[in-house]
């Protein structure tokens, strides 16, 4: 039987790799296209195309914020913004409500 993999991204290159899970004795994962260390986002990640420099720049938004794509009990990982005015909207909505920008881009609906 298979070991599971999960995903892993390298943003300069816009790249995505299904690697299997990191161990207790794992090493840091590097791209092997320019050797940048890859960002772990999950399981349940879906990768944009790499001509779509506005679905990175989303992603990227997301990634530095601490959001990641890992499955929950319940299915999916639950809602991601997918464009850059939803990104927009709710960094602006997290500003005025002091609330953090990774709780405030994975919020569905704003008040």
């Amino acid at each position: 039987m298979a070991h599971a993999k999960t995903s892993y991204v390298c943003l300069p290159c816009r790249a995505s790799y299904k690697q299997p899970y990191p161990g207790y004795h794992d090493h840091e994962r590097v791209c092997p296209r320019c050797a940048e260390p890859l960002i772990h986002v999950g399981s349940a990640f879906a990768a944009p195309k790499r001509r779509d420099t506005a679905a990175w720049r989303t992603l990227s938004v997301l990634l530095h914020a601490g959001v990641r794509f890992h499955k929950s009990c319940c299915g999916g990982p639950g809602y991601r913004p997918r464009t850059l005015s939803e990104v927009r909207e709710r960094m602006a909505y997290a500003r005025t409500t002091g609330e953090p920008f990774a709780r405030a881009l994975v919020r569905r609906d704003l008040p």
